[in-house]
């Protein structure tokens, strides 16, 4: 394996290329991914604010959401200003250490939503299948320090793996096929020995994505099982109700991560990575707050209020 000195004495840049191979579409692909994130920003941001300012809203099931939220606005803005930015600008070089640095925030907030994912359904499945040990199991105490291993392993993922790139070798500008910062682009630039990096990303991308579906998948088997059991057609629909919006939310994520990076993708062409680049990193942070509130009648209720209360002052 090469050591990453060379990487000190020669400046390497990345050069990104457009998105479209069509110059025609830059300003509406700008405009398209610029209303994106202004519908992520704003879903997201608004749902912490909801969830602070509603009291109806504190307990460990929004704790978490709001946690969710914060996490996708931290990537959505990590990731989405330098679309937009190279989608407008000529000169689109960025230098490795600042490709780095995306690239390990990213990471860090990608693997911390993992791991809230699965917090999330393992607290539906304590409300749903042991509710007389709900207010037990999902005290405040328990609550934070499952956020916190959620964050922890976010930060462990983003470490070992960033590590995983520094010890690359990049012996020259480089003109990528993509937008961001993405494990790939370091290996399709690197012209050092490959293998160990390729090894980590393979290990923790599963790890990650494997240990978490586990957890969702049996907390949703139980669920789905003691939703059969339930004699009441309305208890049946609202448990159903609180669980269906957090399916979604994963069968997306999952569905995306685990085809680009717990699949073997040598095949893959960089259309189809940057895609589903789009698709994880700009368009979830966005679906996920739609998909809480839409099915949510307390947070609707609540951005009712809110929505009356300006009406009121103008």
């Amino acid at each position: 394996m090469m050591s990453s000195d060379k990487n000190q004495s020669t400046e390497v840049v990345f050069i990104f290329l457009r998105f479209s191979d069509y110059p025609e579409l830059q300003v509406p692909l700008f405009l398209l991914f610029l209303t994106v994130y202004a519908v992520a920003v704003v879903g997201n941001v608004g749902m912490i604010v909801v969830i602070k300012i509603n009291p109806k809203l504190h307990t460990p099931m929004y704790f978490f959401l709001k946690h969710l939220s914060f996490v996708d606005f931290c990537y959505s803005s990590i990731i989405t200003p330098k679309l937009l930015e190279n989608l407008l600008v000529d000169d689109r070089s960025v230098s490795i250490k600042c490709c780095i640095a995306q690239f390990s925030t990213g990471v860090t907030c990608v693997a911390t939503e993992m791991v809230m994912l699965a917090v999330m359904a393992y607290d539906r499945f304590v409300a749903i299948c042991y509710p007389l040990l709900y207010t037990v199991s999902m005290s405040p105490t328990h609550c934070a320090l499952l956020v916190t291993v959620a964050y922890a392993w976010g930060i462990i993922s983003s470490t070992v793996l960033t590590y995983a790139l520094l010890v690359l070798s990049f012996c020259e500008t480089k003109i990528i096929s993509n937008f961001v910062c993405e494990y790939s682009v370091f290996l399709s630039a690197s012209c050092s020995d490959k293998h160990f990096s390729e090894i980590m990303l393979f290990i923790f991308a599963n790890l990650s994505a494997f240990c978490t579906l586990i957890i969702i998948l049996t907390s949703s088997l139980f669920i789905f099982v003691t939703i059969l059991k339930m004699h009441s057609a309305s208890g049946r629909y609202k448990a159903f109700s609180t669980c269906a919006s957090h399916l979604t939310a994963v069968t997306i994520f999952y569905g995306i991560i685990l085809f680009l990076y717990c699949i073997p993708n040598s095949k893959n062409s960089w259309l189809v990575v940057k895609v589903g680049s789009i698709l994880y990193l700009v368009v979830i942070p966005m679906l996920n707050p739609l998909i809480y509130s839409l099915r949510n009648n307390d947070v609707k209720e609540t951005f009712r209020k809110i929505k009356d209360l300006k009406t009121i002052s103008q």
